[in-house]
């Protein structure tokens, strides 16, 4: 799901919502098991979860959903719009990130965290590897790196 704008980040520090649309795309492309939408395109901004949340339900009837974040969000999982809803009626799956992960709500039957492996990359730290002039080949799909590359993304 790529997001237009996020209540919490300033709209100016965002690459434009088609080339984030264009990205995900990109490396995503030869994964039948994922697809992108842009369907927060088209609902009021900034995006509210819990707002996708209900109109992704409404269209898609009988169909779970639970929303995916890294655990570093857990702390200021509070302050989203309407997040005891999410909580209750969606739950969490939280992947873990390097830290302290300690929370509450990892107490919450709706909340379950991902066994996975812990992978140290996080968008800010791509977007200031490009910044500075540092090659992110190991860390970004070929097809990703092309998009980021021919728009100039990133200060690049």
């Amino acid at each position: 799901m790529v997001s237009p704008q996020n209540p919490f980040k300033p709209s100016q520090s965002l690459a434009h919502e088609q080339d984030r649309y264009d990205m995900v795309q990109a490396a995503i492309n030869e994964d039948y098991c994922f697809r992108v939408s842009d369907v927060e395109f088209q609902m009021p901004k900034p995006s509210y979860t819990v707002d996708t949340l209900a109109y992704l339900s409404a269209k898609n009837e009988g169909k779970e959903f639970k929303l995916i974040i890294g655990s570093d969000n857990l702390k200021s999982f509070h302050k989203w719009k309407n997040h005891q809803v999410i909580l209750d009626q969606y739950g969490l799956l939280v992947y873990p990130r390097q830290g302290e992960m300690d929370s509450p709500l990892l107490e919450h039957k709706n909340v379950e965290v991902i066994e996975s492996p812990l992978l140290n990359i996080s968008a800010s730290y791509i977007r200031k590897q490009i910044r500075e002039g540092k090659s992110v080949k190991y860390l970004l799909p070929t097809p990703v790196i092309d998009i980021i590359d021919n728009r100039h993304l990133f200060g690049h």
